[in-house]
């Protein structure tokens, strides 16, 4: 049966090092996105800073991206940035590249 343990213990740790791996992504995509949004608002680098940890961290109130987008379309708007939930996504969805390009340059 040692074989058998053996291969569940691989899958297991694969399976472990892929959830951190797209954890990693996800929060750096966070990052990015929030580093756009700033300059969409027109903050200081310092602010840019402080809000792109303020994104990461909004990802962290419940699953999926529905968190980001109601922080970054909320932001966006009360700071007079002309834009929608669709905008917002498209963001994401090329920050996610972006992010997923540099986490494997990085490796």
């Amino acid at each position: 049966m040692t074989t058998f343990d053996d291969r569940e213990r691989a899958f297991e740790n694969m399976f472990a090092h892929d959830a951190e791996m797209q954890f990693r992504i996800q929060a750096r995509r966070n990052r990015l996105v929030g580093e756009w949004a700033a300059a969409r608002m027109g903050l200081t680098p310092e602010e840019t800073d402080a809000y792109a940890k303020a994104v990461v961290q909004a990802n962290f109130e419940e699953a999926g991206d529905e968190d980001v987008v109601r922080k970054l379309l909320g932001d966006m708007i009360q700071a007079g940035v002309d834009i929608d939930e669709a905008g917002v996504r498209a963001a994401l969805d090329e920050q996610q590249v972006i992010a997923r390009r540099q986490f494997i340059e990085a490796q």
